[in-house]
């Protein structure tokens, strides 16, 4: 099984960059991920519109994938029921796409076509680093699954 993040945004700060690098390096047996990033909305766009048209590019680059949107009215996992997840995401055997929208949310086209809608909680946190948290808890949930040190309760 393979994991897609998929974003909004390019060019993330370095210090996001090199941490995603980072847990990607540490997930790459356990769960292969994968950076895919679309282009945000033009400054001279119409909010609604370019809204779509991130949600577009987005589920284009999710075909046949097992789609989870980040989304504040999603469902809140702790880390232990992240680790289920994932398990029962490997027993299904279909690769993975975790979607981050841009600074105006998901278009309901992708919250339409989520199989699942997952949220990290009450904050707002900047979409950049939302990409950073994502790959640490599925390091998290797949050292959890496999008995490693790294998840202390």
């Amino acid at each position: 099984m393979k994991a897609r993040i998929i974003a909004v945004g390019e060019r993330m700060p370095t210090w996001v960059a090199d941490g995603f690098a980072e847990y990607r390096k540490r997930l790459t047996r356990e769960l292969p991920l994968e950076l895919i990033e679309v282009k945000a909305r033009g400054s001279d766009r119409d909010p609604a519109h370019a809204t779509i048209a991130e949600g577009e590019a987005l589920l284009s680059a999710a075909r046949d994938l097992h789609v989870v949107a980040l989304d504040g009215g999603g469902e809140h996992w702790s880390s232990e029921q992240l680790a289920r997840q994932l398990s029962n995401w490997r027993m299904a055997g279909r690769d993975l796409a975790f979607l981050i929208g841009g600074a105006d949310g998901h278009a309901d086209c992708v919250l339409q076509r989520a199989d699942q809608r997952w949220s990290l909680g009450p904050l707002t946190l900047p979409h950049m680093l939302v990409r950073l948290v994502v790959a640490e808890q599925l390091y998290r949930a797949a050292t959890i699954l496999a008995g490693h040190p790294y998840h202390r309760t």
